[in-house]
């Protein structure tokens, strides 16, 4: 395997500029010749397609929803980070990049990183070019607030729908190319299969979601646009249709699989309430710049609460633990999300936890409004308390709210080079679908950075350095027997999963995989207990093709068939992760392993050893796959335990 990460000579400042300057070019005229398919529809996809169409190339965009509008970048909210300096208060591209690195607990490449802090500002510029309503101040100049892991403020908003506004103008970028001819939508259509002929990524098979039929799409190269993993956890924050299929048709077709064990935990998510619940409500980081995150001093105070007797509203100042404040006083309610996320949880198992489970802390407002007024905290969040009170039934300017960690975003992925490219040639990967920027952990804002940065200013210079080479190759009809026999396997596949016929629903198999996810690959992890969810996650693969039930046919809307495929999917990437985290032997960002960490109850690295990129290769359907190590070499910046204190 191939792991050449191809980063260019010279300062870690002028590599971008000394790619940009010595890259292949394809002109307009040979841009013509050539297809690209692009899948997925969010911030990375849709910017991708729109650029490419743009430049002149043909380019087929593939969208799982009924629309672009829908996919799931919608759902950020705080904002996108950008290194503008405006507030003046010490920002700068070296601190963007050096705050991501350290945010990451070293274990990102520092030319990726870079690269994305560099070309942040012009994200800003473009999206505003594009008409986002970003807040802004008095003056008429564009607002900035903090997030967590910095001490500057360099993230854009528009309330706390900033992924709403961010999509909007991607996705009329993207129509106007569609408008002009040069990209070609395709909605509701899923990619069950990845082609290759003579090894270079050549086409997919699709689903159409709503009459069944499978179809082939050729293309010079193929983008994958996909976003991330959280839901094989079934209970997280991403949308219901969010999915791994197209990383793991990719990793099955020689695609490294990269770090699959770094998995972030979002610090302030509503607490799960029921078991028949199915996906969990993030509510944004931005609320931690004016919200205080406390439980109360005293158990018995604590378990009042969890019983009824008493609110949160009624403890005075004395009676609360500001813990991240008093543990972390330099960065305070503003550290990391790992690091906000094991504290709660450390509350929380030593009983200090609110809310009917004790699995909650609060998120309090009073500080703020009585220091800034309602209304102000009602322009800044308004939506975002909104949505609140109307899925718990509390009013958060009245009750502090509650909010608990869970799985939000995945920073493992596809592993790529700086071209952007997987190990197999002409397939691409874009945002959160591959590893490249976030090292263990990603700060908050930064999602919605990568994709525009991923679309709009990267692929579009870096896929011509292989398209430059494929002008002379011709388009291919889809007859060709690599597309036949991809089409035939898939098809296979969906009559086997129609054919067992057993008692037991898709969902029930997804609920069983993410407890064990939950219980075993979580928020701490341990030997014991990552061989134990293997050994877990085998029987529920067995058990899943002996006794699942799947109703219905291959011929038209089959949701139950579309889940079933996609949860042999998830199976795997369960098992990716949990011998990933086993193999990993040191704790870092979101990997949190619990005998390696510092008497603090930090997590503890091992430099020596694992300073590193795992990265996965697929040797076949229930056999081990292989890891390759991609040693990551820090040039620029000092390899030390981090501190928010």
């Amino acid at each position: 395997m191939n792991l050449d990460a191809k980063i260019p000579q010279g300062p870690l400042a002028q590599k971008w500029s000394n790619y940009k300057n010595n890259q292949k070019l394809v002109n307009p005229a040979n841009k013509r010749k050539l297809d690209i398919i692009v899948v997925g529809t969010g911030l990375a996809g849709a910017s991708a397609a729109a650029s490419l169409g743009e430049l002149g190339f043909n380019v087929k965009n593939f969208c799982i929803q009924d629309s672009p509008r829908r996919a799931h970048s919608i759902a950020a909210q705080g904002g996108i980070n950008a290194a503008k300096n405006y507030p003046n208060d010490g920002d700068s591209v070296h601190r963007l990049f050096y705050d991501t690195i350290k945010g990451g607990d070293y274990r990102a490449r520092e030319a990726n990183v870079y690269r994305l802090a560099e070309v942040s500002n012009s994200i800003i510029d473009q999206c505003v070019a594009q008409g986002v309503p970003f807040a802004r101040e008095y003056g008429g100049s564009l607002d900035n607030r903090s997030f967590g892991g910095a001490q500057v403020s360099r993230t854009f908003y528009a309330k706390g729908q900033t992924g709403q506004q961010l999509l909007l103008g991607a996705y009329q970028a993207l129509m106007r190319q569609v408008n002009e001819g040069s990209v070609k939508l395709y909605t509701r259509t899923e990619l069950v299969e990845i082609v290759l002929v003579d090894g270079k990524a050549r086409g997919i098979i699709t689903r159409d979601l709503v009459t069944g039929k499978t179809e082939r799409h050729f293309g010079h190269a193929v983008v994958l646009a996909t976003g991330g993993y959280g839901n094989t956890f079934f209970l997280s924050t991403n949308a219901m249709g969010s999915n791994v299929s197209a990383a793991i048709k990719a990793f099955q077709k020689g695609a490294a699989f990269a770090n699959p064990c770094y998995a972030q935990i979002h610090p302030t998510c509503i607490p799960v309430h029921g078991e028949f619940q199915s996906k969990l409500t993030l509510m944004s980081e931005s609320l931690r710049n004016d919200g205080r995150i406390w439980v109360p001093k005293k158990k018995e105070d604590a378990e009042a609460i969890r019983n009824g007797k008493k609110k949160g509203a009624d403890l005075s100042e004395d009676e609360r633990d500001y813990y991240l404040e008093r543990r972390y006083p330099a960065f305070g309610n503003l550290v990391p999300r790992d690091v906000a996320s094991r504290a709660a949880k450390e509350r929380c198992d030593a009983g200090f936890g609110v809310g009917a489970t004790g699995l909650a802390v609060y998120l309090d407002f009073q500080s703020s409004i009585n220091r800034l007024g309602e209304d102000t905290i009602r322009e800044r969040y308004g939506n975002l308390f909104q949505m609140y009170e109307k899925i718990v039934d509390d009013n958060p300017y009245k009750e502090p709210m509650m909010i608990y960690p869970a799985i939000h975003y995945t920073m493992g992925g596809v592993w790529v080079n700086y071209d952007l490219q997987t190990t197999v040639p002409g397939l691409f990967c874009l945002g959160e679908a591959n590893f490249s920027d976030h090292g263990a952990n990603r700060l908050g804002a930064s999602a919605l950075m990568q994709g525009l940065a991923d679309g709009y200013f990267v692929l579009p210079y870096t896929i011509q350095n292989y398209l430059a080479d494929e002008i002379a190759t011709p388009r291919m009809t889809g007859n060709e027997k690599e597309f036949v026999e991809a089409e035939k396997t898939i098809a296979a596949k969906f009559e086997k999963l129609l054919a067992v016929k057993g008692q037991r629903s898709v969902d029930s198999f997804h609920k069983e995989l993410g407890l064990v996810m939950w219980d075993f690959v979580g928020m701490a992890r341990n030997k014991k207990g990552l061989e134990e969810a293997i050994e877990k996650i085998a029987a529920i693969k067995k058990e899943f093709w002996a006794n699942v039930r799947v109703p219905g046919t291959n011929d038209g809307m089959n949701i139950e068939l579309e889940k079933a495929a996609r949860l042999v999917d998830f199976i795997d990437m369960g098992d990716l992760m949990a011998r990933d985290a086993l193999s990993r032997e040191e704790s870092c960002g979101g990997h949190f392993r619990e005998e390696y960490q510092t008497e603090e109850g930090e997590a503890l690295r091992q430099d020596d050893k694992f300073a590193y990129v795992s990265c996965w290769e697929y040797q076949g359907d229930d056999k081990a796959p292989v890891l390759h190590k991609e040693d990551l070499v820090f040039e620029n910046v000092k390899l030390i335990q981090r501190n928010y204190k």
